[in-house]
């Protein structure tokens, strides 16, 4: 099984998500730094509904001036074009296999989908 991540290293969420994922015998790893390589408006777009998210939830606050820039009550559109813009206000980890998209938040939640 292919597993995607949406990593960050300085990251301990995302650190101990991408453990579980190279601890689990089957599951090939692709991992996307994605401060270095941003997301697309398209491929946020598709990790949020396949997450049942919306981009408000994947929002990242802590350590960003998200809420400064008003992000917060700001519209779906807008946000994701923040977040290509700044890859730091997506929240993290996102992990894609072919049962499914998770934001890992607990890192357990990963197992749902391998």
């Amino acid at each position: 099984m292919k597993a995607t991540i949406w990593h960050n290293p300085a990251c301990g969420t995302s650190r101990k998500t991408l453990a579980i994922l190279e601890e689990t015998p089957g599951v090939e790893v692709e991992v996307v730094e994605y401060l270095k390589t941003p997301y697309t408006a398209d491929k946020l777009r598709q990790l949020f509904a396949d997450a049942g998210l919306t981009a408000r939830e994947a929002l990242r606050l802590r350590g960003t001036d998200a809420e400064e820039r008003g992000l917060p009550d700001a519209g779906e559109d807008a946000i994701i074009a923040a977040m290509v813009a700044n890859p730091a206000y997506v929240n993290r980890p996102f992990v894609e296999t072919d049962k499914g998209v998770r934001y890992c938040r607990p890192q357990d939640v990963v197992r749902e989908i391998l």
